[in-house]
């Protein structure tokens, strides 16, 4: 099976690693990675495509590889986004069978082995490809979209946690009481998941502000107050500046 990877940095680098390992003819494209070749020649010929980029970039991404693409080839979109988005790509590749991924853990670590939610005309067809690969895929629906508002649900808890963990212990260490409360926190979610939390927030802020902007809009079309998700999107604009 041929897989291209759109996006090369932490999650996709590793994909594509963990994608050869388990036997697939893996093509990358990453403008800083490999910028002597482009997204269209990694596309062509390819069974799965996998765009691993951001929500900022994922339009332009997949604008630019649709000629290139195969009639009958699976695009799957990453990227953690609105609804709405996932739908303007399905729109934009309906030539092809497009597939709207939620990863549900962090990539970088757990690779191809991070589970995953499906939604959208490609879905099951995702599902039968890369899930013998190693990657535990569950399919939501074939409407775009279902599986990222899912993703974003699930968000307001994880990364609000993530939030409340990190202005927690600024507040410990302005009065000078870190060393008490870390201890408390590792007591009650454990100590790697404290560190994961922790370092997570500070090196993909940038990502995850968009995560949690697309979270709180989610809520307002669901006449949820975003409290939570404003909240934790502030913090990540603390630690990005």
């Amino acid at each position: 099976m041929k897989v291209a990877v759109l996006g090369l940095g932490e999650a996709g680098g590793r994909l594509a690693d963990d994608l050869t390992a388990a036997g697939a003819e893996v093509h990358g494209y990453d403008p800083v990675v490999t910028p002597d070749g482009s997204a269209a020649e990694a596309v062509a010929g390819c069974d799965v495509v996998l765009s691993v980029n951001t929500a900022a970039v994922a339009l332009a991404v997949a604008t630019s590889v649709r000629a290139a693409l195969r009639p009958d080839a699976v695009y799957a979109d990453l990227n953690t986004s609105a609804p709405a988005l996932k739908r303007e790509l399905a729109e934009l590749l309906s030539s092809a069978r497009f597939v709207d991924v939620a990863l549900l853990g962090p990539v970088p670590a757990r690779g191809l082995a991070t589970p995953a939610l499906a939604s959208g005309s490609g879905a099951e067809a995702f599902a039968a490809l890369v899930g013998p690969l190693g990657m535990p895929i569950e399919v939501v629906s074939p409407v775009a979209g279902d599986a990222a508002r899912r993703k974003l649900l699930r968000s307001v808890f994880m990364k609000g946690v993530a939030a409340a963990t990190v202005e927690s212990l600024e507040a410990a260490e302005a009065a000078g009481e870190a060393e008490w409360l870390r201890p408390q926190l590792d007591a009650v979610l454990g100590a790697r998941l404290v560190d994961r939390l922790l370092d997570g927030s500070r090196r993909h802020a940038v990502r995850r502000i968009e995560e949690m902007e697309a979270a709180a809009e989610l809520l307002r079309e669901l006449d949820v107050e975003p409290s939570v998700a404003d909240a934790a999107a502030e913090v990540l604009r603390r630690i990005a500046e």
